[in-house]
């Protein structure tokens, strides 16, 4: 995908679409007022006042066709400069336009705008020479935005569209626009039966669907399959907490805006838990702990909340309800590189187990100047940055670094993925934390009798498994390898009247062998019965006639191919539990 601000031609072709759709608009809806109408990375958009006019996507092509007569029209884009007084004269009825000019500053500002034809708008430029250079353009959506951002104030309704400098450039964008559409995990999640969500529950707040939970079972046993053989114990916490647990952590002070208000019970107060790491820090500190017994690595998949803006809510990838695949290990110092190493190690052999391969290892460090986000400890921040480079690189470990990006107690090391759909995803993390057991006052007996404070590295594999599930569904379309898949197998009888005793048989023999078969014995046509399967994106058809039935085969074909290979059900079967066991991508 062209990243269109980072291309400075075609930043000044859509900055200047965005113009030439406010004129059209303008023309179409007298009364409209702007406020802004910035490049984005994916073209542009123009926040708009219509009153009580609703601009709906079927509304588009008619602002399009306006749009593409005034181009043709070919109106020279003149600029001029005015004085803070000018141009509060200018666009003195346009509160919007106002409300831009009066917080300028006065001295310092050159204020500027711009004209084509009969419509001028306050803007910093540049711009093209004409309109006629604006032929190439496409109207992508509609949506609400809130004014500033600010959900105390008016909703106004935000176009969203996109300038090439030929057809070539925009048709190849829009089929590129068409396969994210089609890999968008929000429509594979509701077409799959995986998730659904209700506004009635609230925004963002997903419930799985019978489909979505046998895949997050899957993964969550396959995770935790994988620590139990690492040596972690598992535990379960509650999923809230007390106020005076996150004010103990820290997290009040510094991450109380992110999450879900407090509730006032009796003489208590208590909130819905944002992250698991209080709770891991007191189930340590509920013994006593000898250097014999560190590391001590606690795991838990664990549900969290975090009260993310609606503007910010993107289906399961940005969610206000998730599960985190967290953990926590309690070590020593000397400890830190060979933990840290082995949190490393699985994470590879996890993404080794998908197929993943392009992602890139982000050291994420804390903003200096950022007294508010980051806590206040110099000598702490020096300490942990240090040691945490010295690990990575000693691990001679690829990595770049992202101030501004560290946890409020601690750098880490954030694994950045790219989705089919072009997102930018932290799929795993692994943070070195020396402040939450200072907090939590944590120790362990040292080898010389002295109570010592451990070191926590916080790690996530699967980061939360919402997020994962995301990036599966975008990276693989919906076809998810068989051992993920809720249905592995669907089984077609040609005829339920001569086939469907056959067609059941089979089927219980499959799910005998734990492969998850469905049976599909409607009295619909086996053409319609065939496509819904594909649909379905079930990766295994059977097809069963009367010539399987005698010689007691099945015939089955994978998802997306038109072959069909004709095998006894022992071979099938063999074939499926070895796919499944050696989880073949």
């Amino acid at each position: 995908m062209i990243n269109i601000k980072e291309n400075e031609k075609l930043s000044i072709m859509n900055h200047s679409c965005a113009h030439l759709l406010a004129q059209a608009v303008k023309h179409l809806y007298p009364n409209a007022k702007f406020w802004v109408g910035p490049v984005i990375e994916e073209g542009f958009y123009y926040d708009i006042d219509l009153g009580d006019d609703v601009i709906s996507e079927e509304d588009l092509p008619k602002i399009e066709k306006e749009m593409k007569k005034l181009a043709k029209d070919g109106k020279r884009i003149v600029r001029e400069e005015l004085s803070k007084e000018e141009a509060l004269k200018k666009f003195g009825d346009d509160p919007y336009k106002v409300d831009l000019i009066s917080r300028m500053d006065e001295d310092n500002t050159i204020i500027s705008c711009y004209t084509q034809g009969d419509f001028t708008d306050l803007c910093r430029g540049p711009h093209v020479e004409t309109t006629k250079e604006l032929k190439h353009f496409k109207l992508l959506k509609v949506s609400g935005a809130y004014w500033k951002g600010d959900a105390k104030n008016k909703m106004l309704q935000r176009i969203y569209g996109i300038c090439f400098e030929n057809e070539e450039d925009l048709a190849r964008h829009l089929e590129y626009l068409e396969e994210c559409k089609q890999r968008d995990h929000r429509k594979l999640g509701k077409d799959l039966g995986i998730f659904m969500f209700s506004d009635l529950v609230g925004k963002g707040l997903p419930m799985w669907l019978p489909n979505g939970f046998l895949l997050r079972r899957k993964l969550s046993d396959y995770i935790m399959d994988k620590e139990l053989k690492l040596g972690y114990k598992h535990v379960l916490t509650p999923s809230l907490g007390s106020v005076d647990l996150y004010k103990t952590s820290g997290h009040w002070d510094h991450y109380k805006e992110d999450m879900f208000p407090k509730m006032d019970l009796d003489d208590e107060e208590y909130v819905l838990r944002p992250m698991n790491c209080p709770h891991h820090m007191m189930m340590f500190k509920n013994s006593l702990h000898s250097y014999r017994d560190l590391p001590l690595r606690i795991a838990e998949v664990a549900n969290d909340f975090r009260y993310e803006s609606s503007g910010s809510l993107c289906g399961i990838e940005r969610a206000r309800s998730f599960t985190q695949n967290d953990s926590h290990i309690f070590c020593t110092m000397d400890q830190i590189k060979d933990e840290f190493a082995g949190v490393v190690k699985l994470i590879l052999d996890v993404y080794k187990d998908f197929g993943f391969e392009d992602y890139e290892f982000r050291l994420s460090l804390r903003d200096k100047n950022d007294k508010e986000k980051y806590f206040d400890n110099d000598e702490m921040w020096e300490k942990a940055e240090s040691e945490l480079r010295k690990v990575l690189t000693d691990l001679k470990l690829p990595f770049y670094e992202a101030e501004g990006e560290a946890a409020f107690y601690g750098p880490k090391l954030d694994v950045q993925v790219k989705s089919a759909i072009g997102h930018d995803v932290t799929l795993s993390t692994c943070q070195l934390d020396f402040l939450l057991p200072e907090r939590f006052e944590l120790t362990y007996v040292s080898e010389t009798g002295e109570k010592v404070r451990p070191v926590v590295i916080h790690r996530a594999i699967l980061g939360s498994l919402d997020r994962f599930i995301a990036f599966l569904l975008e990276e693989t379309k919906g076809v998810l390898p068989l051992w993920l898949e809720p249905t592995q197998v669907k089984v077609i009888p040609v005829s339920s009247e001569h086939q469907g005793e056959y067609a059941k048989e089979v089927t219980d023999k499959l799910m005998e062998k734990g492969i998850k078969a469905v049976l599909d014995d409607r009295n619909e046509k086996l053409g319609y019965r065939l496509r819904e399967a594909q649909t379905e994106k079930v990766k295994y058809t059977l097809i069963l006639g009367d010539n399987e039935k005698e010689s007691n085969t099945i015939s089955y074909r994978i998802h997306g191919e038109k072959e069909t290979t004709t095998v006894s059900v022992e071979e099938f079967i063999e074939k499926l539990t070895k796919e499944i066991e050696n989880k073949e991508k």
